[in-house]
Formats: structure tokens, sequence, C-alpha cells
């Protein structure tokens, strides 16, 4: 288990200790209230862990701290991980952005787009270009998710069994099948819709590769990175350092317990999911915010070329638009003006915009559980902050952690 310590002073990388005690101190009242469970913390400047913090409890009713040793449910911050697996296979040359998925899975061969109706009869017309590999990573395929809520199609997807998970014994390739006869919300390339589309990006990886998803990780990202506690289920023998899972209650805001929730963890599911089935620590994360810092590279292992990490931090969104004009509104609490998206991270194109005092060029991605990371190439700061708690958009959590995190910046 790599263990993650502070490295230097503040001072010495141009951030003021005074103000990021600050953050602890607006974090800790999240606790204190009631509002968290617990919390962890990293900022790293120039690839050294200034600050380091945590509060709490992983397991509140048990007296289980939030320490090193607690393992997350990584949720939505899978996706960046699967991301990085698919452009090694781009590197490789065994795939190809503008590859068409059918090429890899054949049932998204004639996929058909939503026009109008109830989810009960929708009439649909064929999509008139195929999805792509780039629109997996941009999230611009017009696949979605049930728990949205918001379209007959998500309905579609709720009243086949996928809301918050898969249908049980499902596997990756049968669930991608399904996903392939639903309709699309748009014609891909032309809208962003957050969905099911890493998960189907997983399956790519198996089929181009002949590897399963958790193997193709194992050797080509979390193996080489050192991330030895981060898979797709924590084994009996870590099964007490898994943090337990609560909800925010919405009339109280107070975090509730929800074993029923977290319980699938403990368990290796049918369904490898490449959007939100990885559980990890934060040392484990912070290896991977590293090596997208150092631009591919980590203490001698390279897992992309620097010009492909430029790549995916590049907005793609449909003319270089912003998430506010071609995105949906979903529960995300991420702001949208502004906010362009790549090849697995949201980017920050315009801070002012945005409403964010970050720089342009700022990459992040959260879940819908709490964890949150971003990467600032220009600053050459990285922050991570874990706890579990859903939805993460309970509370403003997110949005001041940028404001206090970047405040504590003097040099």
């Amino acid at each position: 288990m790599p263990e993650l310590k502070t490295e230097v002073d503040p001072a010495e990388v141009g951030l003021d200790a005074d103000r990021l005690r600050r953050l602890d101190h607006y974090l800790a009242s999240y606790v204190d209230d009631g509002r968290l469970p617990g919390w962890q913390l990293a900022v790293t400047r120039r690839g050294k862990v200034a600050h380091l913090a945590e509060y709490g409890h992983r397991d509140v009713e048990n007296g289980l701290p939030a320490d090193g040793d607690t393992i997350y449910r990584a949720w939505s911050m899978t996706k960046p991980v699967t991301s990085v697996a698919a452009m090694t296979l781009v590197e490789d040359g065994t795939i190809g952005l503008q590859d068409p998925v059918s090429r890899y899975i054949p049932a998204f061969e004639n996929v058909r787009v939503y026009q109008r109706g109830p989810a009960t009869r929708p009439v649909t017309t064929p999509a008139a270009n195929p999805i792509r590999v780039q629109h997996l990573l941009s999230h611009t395929s017009g696949l979605t998710y049930g728990f949205h809520r918001a379209h007959p199609v998500d309905e579609i997807y709720t009243a086949n069994g996928f809301e918050w998970a898969t249908p049980p014994g499902l596997d990756l390739a049968a669930c991608c099948e399904q996903w392939a006869s639903f309709p699309l919300l748009f014609e891909p390339g032309t809208a962003w819709n957050y969905g099911v589309s890493s998960d189907v990006l997983g399956r790519v990886i198996e089929v181009a590769s002949g590897r399963s998803l958790d193997e193709f990780f194992a050797e080509r990202v979390l193996g080489p990175l050192g991330m030895t506690d981060t898979a797709f289920h924590v084994p009996q023998e870590k099964a007490d350092r898994l943090a337990a899972f609560y909800t925010a209650d919405p009339a109280t805001g107070k975090a509730t317990r929800a074993d029923h929730m977290g319980a699938g963890a403990l368990h290796k599911p049918a369904c490898l999911s490449g959007s939100a089935g990885l559980v990890t620590t934060l040392a484990d994360y912070h290896r991977f915010t590293q090596m997208l810092l150092g631009e591919g590279t980590l203490d001698g292992e390279r897992i992309l070329g620097p010009r492909t990490v430029r790549h995916m931090r590049r907005n793609h969104l449909p003319n270089g638009k912003d998430l506010h004009t071609v995105g949906r509104p979903v529960f995300s609490e991420m702001p949208t003006a502004g906010v362009g998206f790549g090849l697995g991270f949201a980017v920050i194109e315009d801070p002012a915009a945005a409403g964010v005092p970050a720089g342009p060029g700022e990459y992040a991605w959260h879940s819908a559980a709490g964890t949150i990371f971003w990467v600032d190439p220009a600053e050459e700061l990285t922050a991570l902050f874990f706890t579990q708690l859903m939805p993460s958009s309970a509370h403003p959590l997110h949005s001041r952690l940028r404001q206090l995190v970047n405040q504590a910046l003097v040099d």
C-alpha cells in the first residue's frame, strides 16, 4: 500500500500554510455538524505534497477514522482511468479515435436516434453517423443514464434495470448489447450528455486488447503506477478498510448511513464498469493525478506520451462550445458555463464565465459519491478530496474547495 506523506513546507512551493488551514477549518465544520462522516484531502504543487489533512470517520457508527488506510468507492472518478487506459491503445495503434464503435461491438452498427414520443413508444430515426471512440471519451455519443430521469430515453434505461447499477448477472458485453438497442438522445457528436459512454469504452478496451477490463487496467495503468489498493471490488481481507456509505438527508442535510447503496463494493461485479466500478485510496489516486501532471509519466514509468495527455485536456465539444451550450443540465455540481470537456475530463476554458478562481486549462472530474480531483498544469497543482456522501451536490463542497485551495496560492 503506497503511503502518502507531506513532502514540503507549503511556503517552499508558493502556498500559505495559514490560508490552507482555512480549508481544513471549513471542511471540519461539515463533520462537526453532521453533514459529512469524514474526509481526506491532499494538495500537491510541483510534484510535492504540500498539504495533507483528514478529519472525522470513514465509519461513524463503529468509530473508525478517515485515515490513510481508508478505501473509497471512486464511482465516476473511474472514468478518467478508463480514458487513460483507452488512450494507451490509441498510442499502440490498436484503436483509433475516429474508429466506429461498431468495429469492436457490432451491436452499435445500426443505432437509432430519439425524435419524439413516450418511452413506451418512441419515434426514432437511423443515426446519420456512427458513434466513434472519440464520442465515448468526450460523452458526445448520445448515450445516457437512467438516473437522470429527465428524458424518455432515460426512462427506457430505467425500465430495463439501468439506473444506479446494471441488472444482476449481466456482464459488460451483455450490457453493451442492450444499450445499443436503446435510442440515442441525439446524433453522435452533436451534443454532450453524461451517460454510459465510459462503460462502452471499457468494452472496446476488452475487445481490442483481448483482456478483461480488470486485467488490462492492472497491466497498463494500475500496476505500473503502484496503485495497489485500486480494483473493481474490495477483497475480504481489506473489508474493514472500506468507508461506510452515506446519503444526505433531504430534510436536514445530515449524513445518513446507507449500507444498501454501498455494499456492492465488497463483491466482484458481473459487469466491470468503466464508468463507476473502481474502489481506491487517496494515496493511490494521488499517484494517478501526479502521472497526469507529469504529462503521462511518474517515477520512471511512462503510461502516456505528453502530446497524448495534452490532447486529452483540450476541449473536444462540438465547435469548441461549452457544456452550458451543448450539454444537458444534470445532477452535477460542476459549473457548465465556460467549461469544456476533453477526452475524460471537464476542462475550464473561461474561468470568469465558470465563476471559479482557476486558470484556463485546469481539468477535473468528480463523482456523485463526493470524491473530486483536479489538475492545474499552469500552476503545477493537483488537489484531491475524498469523502463518501451522495449526492455530491447536496452541499457546495466542490466549488468551495476550489476557492479555498486557490486562495492559498500566494506566489
